[in-house]
């Protein structure tokens, strides 16, 4: 497994990422044995880099994710979100991201996860009743105390991204990134690079319709993608034609769509990190198989052709949800 740099001043990452939400929340349930395989066998593959927030199943994903790290902490770094507010029935409530609730939210990730320090700390989304520079101060007083290594920051817009570098190095920006999901390419992907920002893209299989694997009528009534707009009549057919466009190249080439998703957003840049949000050690094999492709211009240029960017339908996320979202549609 190749490592990179997250930026100037990030740490040194594998190649992909493990995002591990889906282990504890919003795809509906997940297996416990397989979770604790999966986790493992990214690490005995050379993943390194290990996403979780601390409202995931409401601490369920970090003290999972503690589970599985036990006595292998010296080759992982951990990625955490924290300031979502949820309610006991998982209701979401908003975001809090003052300096007090930084800290106190850190204090509960290191006990859960069961180490001495969180690599990677970021706000899950920008909290528009606190400036960024404040959030920001407080994790940098986080660094200075030892309790955190580096800053990041998901789903910020170009302006929040400058004033933040300006008050400490930011290691990397999160953002969902995928062929359906190309916004971050019009503002938020030149910002960070000119600004020397590491990008960690989540979303690459676009929460599955790009897996490959997805038909209408799929999603149960417990999973976030029943009430996503993406997944919704109309819009689900369009971009389900979309996946069939894409699944023709895959055939092409021998991959499957998954593969070719992964191997996309890797051939964006080699300062991108793609998560694999893989829940099985099927999907973690799979998404594995795209660090070998190397997609030549042919390739690139059918893609775009059969996936213009702007071409999915529907909104990322529910209406209520996206005014969260400073990095925009």
């Amino acid at each position: 497994m190749d490592s990179i740099p997250l930026g100037r001043s990030g740490p040194s990452v594998s190649r992909l990422g493990l995002g591990c939400m889906g282990m504890s929340d919003l795809y509906g349930p997940a297996e416990r044995s397989e979770s604790l395989a999966t986790i493992q066998a990214a690490l005995d593959d050379g993943i390194s880099l290990f996403d979780t927030g601390d409202f995931y199943g409401m601490g369920h994903n970090e003290l999972l994710l503690g589970e599985a790290l036990r006595g292998r902490r010296q080759q992982v770094v951990l990625s955490v979100k924290f300031g979502a507010l949820r309610d006991p029935a998982g209701n979401w409530l908003g975001m809090d991201c003052r300096p007090q609730a930084v800290k106190n939210f850190l204090a509960y990730s290191l006990r859960r996860l069961g180490v001495e320090h969180i690599d990677i700390y970021r706000p899950a989304r920008l909290d528009p009743q606190v400036p960024i520079e404040d959030t920001v101060g407080a994790i940098a007083d986080l660094i200075r105390a030892g309790d955190v290594r580096h800053i990041g920051l998901s789903e910020v817009g170009p302006d929040t991204l400058r004033r933040a570098a300006a008050v400490h190095p930011i290691a990397d920006v999160q953002l969902e990134y995928s062929l359906l999901s190309r916004a971050a390419e019009n503002g938020l992907l030149p910002t960070a690079r000119e600004l020397g920002i590491g990008i960690t893209a989540y979303g690459v299989l676009s929460r599955g319709l790009l897996s490959g694997h997805w038909h209408e009528g799929r999603a149960g009534e417990t999973d976030f993608r029943a009430a996503s707009p993406r997944f919704q009549g109309e819009n689900l057919r369009h971009n389900l034609g979309l996946v069939d466009a894409v699944r023709w190249i895959a055939t092409e080439h021998q991959l499957s769509v998954a593969q070719l998703a992964v191997a996309w957003v890797l051939a964006q840049g080699a300062d991108i990190v793609p998560l694999i949000g893989a829940r099985q050690r099927s999907q973690l094999a799979e998404s594995l198989g795209a660090l070998g492709v190397q997609l030549d211009a042919a390739t690139l240029a059918q893609l775009a052709v059969a996936v213009p960017a702007g071409a999915a339908a529907g909104a990322r996320y529910p209406p209520g949800q996206m005014p969260a979202h400073d990095s925009g549609e």
